[in-house]
């Protein structure tokens, strides 16, 4: 017996032999991935005008020639005879695989879309607010449509194996109870879930939005599927749970504008003239690139028993750009008073009063007489030699400055 002997009923019967299978296989794989190598670029350039498709072809490349050659090794194994051993594993296997791979596929293919849209509408324009409509809509989405894909997928792939489904046969003859179990087991999942398309829906915060959670300023950078991503001032990351942002109350400076107004303040004395600090704040903002031209107010808003308080109002385009104005125009009216009017900075008041006796003449103030102390008690010192003589703005306190500037500089009595 040759060889060609041993070829032959592989040849009339190729699927009936280990040998004649793996043959038939490789064979389909190797024709579908040379298929798939030359459709490919075919598509893609056929594709290239239109955007939608364009990504969607560039996602799918992979996935589809997995799901090609799984799809191919699935029918040659279907054709073969159940006498051939260890047939049967294989196909599960192959079945397997074949609905992860198609798995694989059905979440690129929703990848690629919400991309698609994302890159039709960019974010970098001056009034990006449609856009980050858009892209917070289509990520959320996506990405529930992903999970949702990821369920059926694994869903399928148990319901392969048979004892998974009569399992799944008896969970639905008491759907309450398991449904009730399920659902309270999942409660943090399912609320995360809901609670994102809450947000894609009626979008309290988008993409890009300046927002500040619990004192912290920053901006949307990512929302998932359960949390989203702040990028914070000093480049930290704050994470919060979608469903807090739905329980609890935050700031959203970018809700339907990005125009905001801000506010600095300053501390002077009384006797300043506040006309040429508006003319010079006035001055300031006219020079500013970061100026949108809506506000610029100064105020008095506030007067203690030191200082009065300024308040400036100043309008820009966005937040970063209003607090880089609102820094311009501190700087520049501190310079402008340092410069211009140096003595009415803030400063602390103090009356001191002194009796004068015309008789006496200058010399030591008369000392009190001084009352009997009884034998054994100490004598207490007089107020006189230990404390400088109280003024009518200080407290006398050690948190005072001016009681405290008192105590260091004040005049000692005789």
């Amino acid at each position: 017996m040759t060889w060609l002997d041993l070829l032959h009923p592989i040849a009339e019967a190729p699927l009936h032999s280990w040998l004649g299978l793996s043959a038939v296989a490789a064979l389909l794989v190797g024709l579908l991935w040379a298929l798939h190598r030359i459709g490919a670029p075919i598509v893609q350039r056929v594709t290239r005008p239109y955007p939608v498709l364009r990504v969607v072809t560039y996602f799918i490349e992979k996935p589809s020639l997995y799901a090609l050659a799984m799809l191919g090794l699935q029918l040659v194994f279907g054709e073969a005879p159940d006498e051939l051993p260890l047939l049967r594993p294989l196909r599960t296997l192959g079945a397997l695989a074949l609905i992860a791979s198609l798995t694989w596929l059905a979440i690129r293919c929703a990848a690629a879309i919400g991309e698609a849209v994302i890159q039709s509408h960019p974010l970098d324009t001056a009034d990006n607010l449609h856009a980050r409509r858009i892209h917070t809509q289509t990520r959320v989405l996506a990405r529930s449509v992903e999970a949702i894909i990821v369920m059926v997928g694994v869903a399928s792939m148990l319901m392969v194996f048979p004892n998974v489904r009569q399992v799944g046969a008896s969970l639905l003859a008491s759907a309450g109870v398991a449904g009730l179990v399920a659902g309270m087991a999942a409660r943090p999942v399912l609320g995360n879930m809901i609670a994102g398309l809450q947000i894609a829906l009626s979008q309290p915060v988008r993409l890009d939005d300046v927002v500040v959670i619990q004192g912290e300023w920053g901006r949307i950078e990512e929302i998932t599927g359960t949390y989203v991503s702040v990028r914070l001032w000093d480049q930290r990351r704050l994470i919060v749970p979608l469903q807090w942002l739905i329980e609890n109350p935050f700031q959203n400076w970018t809700r339907n504008s990005s125009q905001i107004i801000g506010s600095a303040f300053l501390f002077i004395d009384y006797r300043m003239p506040i006309a040429p600090l508006r003319d010079e704040l006035a001055r300031i903002v006219a020079a500013a690139p970061e100026w949108d031209g809506r506000v610029q107010v100064l105020q008095v808003t506030d007067a203690t028993e030191k200082s009065m308080q300024l308040r400036v109002l100043v309008s820009s385009l966005d937040s970063g750009l209003n607090w880089d104005l609102r820094c311009r125009v501190r700087e520049g009216l501190l310079a402008f008073m340092t410069a211009h009017y140096p003595d009415y900075l803030p400063r602390a008041r103090a009356e001191v009063e002194a009796e004068f006796t015309p008789e006496l003449g200058p010399g030591p103030a008369p000392q009190m007489p001084s009352m009997a102390v009884p034998p054994g008690v100490a004598a207490r010192p007089s107020v006189e030699s230990a404390e400088p003589a109280a003024s009518s703005t200080a407290a006398n306190t050690e948190a005072d400055p001016v009681a405290s500037r008192g105590e260091a500089t004040g005049p000692q009595s005789a």
